[in-house]
């Protein structure tokens, strides 16, 4: 019965249609990430061919950097802008060839592996797989899952993928595979070879500082409470009351340029994240001894 209701509720020929927009594309990519030209320029590649090839080989690439450089929100980024459903395995400590493969049925409890799980979750035949932190698997007696992953990131043969569990023939060529990982030492030379490489290096303080005022800056704002702080006093046409958006925090260029080049030394943007927020907190609890804890919505002196 559970063999047949995976067979069932598999998307076997459901596939997503994929927005072959490469301005759309483009600019979603540009809101999302800052920099990163060559990464882009490659999904952008990918969605020309798409549009001109009846039958295309999905890419198999792999984001290589230091942590914090937005590897794993690039991927979220590319699945929105070709409009794709987005999933996620986490290689990490896996030892397992059967996490990828599958068990076989003779053995109690036996489910698919990952791979299949995640098309049936996605509900499509080609959603943009990420395969986090691919150089952190090792191998042990139960075998070696990066072998297993051989057969999966080759574009000659992933049409044909064999799960354990289904015993049965499964496309993945038309899924849109991503790989991370922080160096390529733990990866084997056979799956390297499978894959396209794009190094993401380290960001520059010029490029730290447009990313934390475009994107950093705003989101701790938010996350603090004060994106939206300050009782709704104006009114809009309408004669509606509307929510009055920014208690006075700014962040000068002089303040973040301290806050990368003191109190930051990483490849990312990480610790220049959690410096921001920190900065957001110390200005809430000045906020809240100046206007005391008012409900949102009660006018108070002050509150401005």
């Amino acid at each position: 019965r559970s063999y047949l209701d995976w067979i069932a509720m598999l998307p076997w020929q459901h596939y997503s249609g994929d927005m072959i927009d490469i301005e759309t594309a483009e600019r979603i990519l540009d809101e999302d990430h800052h920099g990163l030209e060559k990464i882009k320029e490659r999904i952008l590649e990918h969605l020309a061919v798409q549009k001109l090839v009846e039958r295309p080989k999905g890419p198999i690439l792999c984001l290589v950097g230091p942590p914090g450089v937005g590897k794993t929100s690039l991927a979220q980024s590319i699945a929105r802008a070709t409009g794709r459903e987005f999933v996620r395995i986490s290689l990490g400590g896996v030892r397992d060839e059967a996490e990828i493969r599958g068990h076989r049925r003779t053995y109690i409890g036996a489910l698919p592996g990952k791979i299949i799980a995640c098309l049936k979750r996605s509900g499509t035949s080609n959603p943009v797989l990420l395969l986090d932190e691919i150089d952190k698997m090792s191998t042990d007696f139960r075998g070696d899952p990066a072998s297993a992953l051989l057969e999966v990131l080759d574009p000659e043969q992933n049409h044909a993928f064999v799960d354990h569990y289904l015993d049965l023939d499964y496309d993945l060529s038309k899924v849109l595979f991503l790989c991370t990982a922080n160096t390529l030492q733990g990866v084997a030379p056979p799956l390297q070879d499978r894959l396209e490489i794009l190094r993401i290096s380290g960001y520059t303080e010029v490029e730290k500082m447009a990313i934390a005022k475009t994107f950093l800056v705003p989101k701790q704002l938010e996350a603090s409470g004060l994106a939206t702080f300050g009782p709704p006093t104006e009114r809009d046409v309408d004669g509606h009351r509307v929510q009055k958006t920014g208690a006075e925090v700014r962040f000068e260029d002089a303040s973040l340029r301290k806050l990368i080049r003191s109190y930051t030394s990483e490849a990312g943007v990480r610790n220049l994240e959690r410096a921001i927020g920190g900065c957001c907190r110390k200005s809430a609890i000045e906020l809240m001894k100046k206007v005391g804890e008012v409900p949102m919505g009660v006018s108070a002196p002050g509150a401005e």
